[in-house]
């Protein structure tokens, strides 16, 4: 028999303001306006805090993963919650024993209470607070009624009955700290009522919730910096990160990360064409890790071109209409990276243009262990050099990011966090990549273009001399910009969204 769930609850207010944080920078168009004076402490069931904060066990259909539910899409590691799950019902150590060890009977004296007496951090929404562009329903709105003193009451949504419930719009519950332990209560697998602690903030702004993520478990380093970004894709943009030290921590690690799985995977256009030590004297001829990870970190993982210019970097800036970031796990990214790239090599090898004929006049003086086409990587074009690697991922980047919205990319979300070097998840990503219409035919026509661009460097066979001396301009430093340039101002002349795309990344960067 299900008991009957709770209308209104008793809290205590947590008073805890300073005259030195009068001090602080509030501003609602950061996100960060001025929050309440106190906080909320009270206990709730399990099922009626997951319920009512929209917690749940989420799967993907097609490829497709919507979190609509939570207010701040965060990503659910599975193995991380059954963790927590064991640990619930059995104790430790016995929840870390063997399945056959626990059913032996030996160990029996190693259970123990698996108590969770740490608090969840959450916000409880306002009328009016916007999330994604909607907001929250009226009748699913938590009241909070001053009871005098230290009290107040909160009283739940009057539809509210039972953990099946489902609100109108949004949940009026965000999650702030505590997600795994709820995401451990999944139905039909703890029995009876378990009360957990919260502490409940009332109508937090988005970057305080962050703020208060990064606080609670990075500061004190409770966990690894990088993973935090993946945990809370917010904390990506947060400026005073960038002033601080978080984003450096994020964008050098990722791009190592993803530099690491491009050479790695096999399914990646450089697998094993990715010079990772550094070494010289090579047969065959490589970009190195170091320039790989300065081209990332210049491009797709970076966060705005400039204070006013809108062009960010896909893994390290908001985007689409809501400006929200990319939730994507490092395997996702990794896979994208990837599937972009076979992209722009299968287009070079159908290419009949006369700067890939060139190339492949030259074939006999290439030395691959595995025969590659040359004028994708081979040792004179610009794809397998510095600068030509930071310009694919310029462009790639520039026109997926100006039409994420249109492209759908928020909205591609895998069921599990995974790392960049986890094959099997760069596999099922990929293949959820695949299924990706918009995205897919995007990236053709994407490709096409590039490959009418004469990708020979200047040390090619075959050149002009007035033809060689225009390709220079692409050494040293400035050649970054200058390739960008005219790769923007060649796709502007392509037809449909790709030649638009061009040129709206092109004003924006006022080229």
């Amino acid at each position: 028999m299900k008991r009957s769930q709770p209308k209104e609850i008793t809290a205590l207010k947590v008073k805890q303001w300073l005259k030195e944080w009068e001090k602080v920078n509030f501003d609602e168009d950061a996100h960060r306006r001025r929050p309440d004076l106190h906080f909320y402490l009270f206990t709730l069931a399990a099922s009626d805090l997951k319920a009512l904060s929209g917690i749940q066990r989420r799967t993907t259909e097609g490829g497709l993963l919507r979190s609509k539910d939570l207010g701040i899409q965060r990503r659910h590691d599975k193995d991380r919650s059954e963790e927590i799950h064991k640990f619930i019902r059995y104790g430790y150590p016995w929840s870390e024993l063997s399945e056959a060890k626990r059913k032996s009977g030996q160990f029996d004296d190693l259970r123990k209470p698996g108590w969770l007496p740490t608090a969840i951090v959450i916000n409880i929404l306002k009328p009016g607070d916007e999330r994604r562009g909607g907001k929250i329903s009226e009748r699913d709105i938590i009241t909070i009624k001053d009871s005098g003193g230290q009290t107040a009451i909160l009283k739940l949504p009057d539809q509210f009955s039972s953990s099946t419930w489902k609100p109108g719009t949004w949940h009026p519950i965000e999650v702030i700290d505590g997600q795994h332990r709820l995401w451990a209560f999944e139905e039909g697998k703890s029995e009876g009522d378990f009360e957990l602690p919260v502490v409940a903030f009332h109508g937090l702004d988005i970057s305080w919730q962050a703020y208060l993520f990064w606080t609670i478990n990075i500061k004190p380093k409770r966990i690894n910096a990088s993973l935090a970004f993946d945990l809370y894709p917010l904390l990506r943009t947060e400026d005073w990160l960038e002033k601080f030290e978080g984003h450096s921590i994020y964008r050098e690690t990722r791009a190592q990360e993803l530099t690491e799985a491009l050479w790695a995977h096999p399914e990646s256009p450089w697998h094993q064409r990715i010079n990772m030590l550094g070494e010289s004297g090579l047969k065959q001829t490589m970009v190195s890790q170091a320039a790989w990870i300065r081209a990332l970190t210049a491009t797709i993982v970076k966060a705005y071109e400039g204070k006013r210019v809108s062009i960010g970097g896909l893994f390290g800036a908001p985007v689409g209409s809501h400006k929200e970031v990319l939730p994507w796990s490092r395997a996702q990214q990794a896979a994208f990276l990837i599937f972009a790239g076979q992209k722009i090599r299968d287009a070079i090898i159908k290419c009949k243009e006369p700067w890939a004929k060139s190339l492949r006049q030259t074939k006999e003086q290439m030395t691959f262990e595995n025969e590659q086409d040359p004028a994708f990587a081979g040792p004179n074009t610009l794809l397998n050099t510095d600068q030509g690697i930071r310009g694919i991922l310029h462009i790639t980047n520039d026109l997926c990011y100006v039409r994420a919205k249109e492209l759908d990319l928020e909205n591609w979300v895998t069921e599990n966090d995974a790392g960049a070097a986890d094959e099997e998840m760069v596999n099922k990503a990929l293949k959820s990549l695949r299924k990706q219409e918009k995205l897919n035919k995007f990236l053709d026509r994407l490709a096409d273009g590039l490959i009418k661009f004469d990708w020979r460097s200047s040390s090619a066979e075959g050149l002009s001399e007035n033809l060689r001396t225009s390709k220079l301009v692409f050494r040293g430093s400035g050649g970054y910009k200058e390739l960008r340039r005219q790769l923007l101002k060649l796709l502007e002349k392509e037809r449909g969204d790709i030649g638009t795309a061009a040129q709206e990344v092109n004003e924006a960067l006022g080229y």
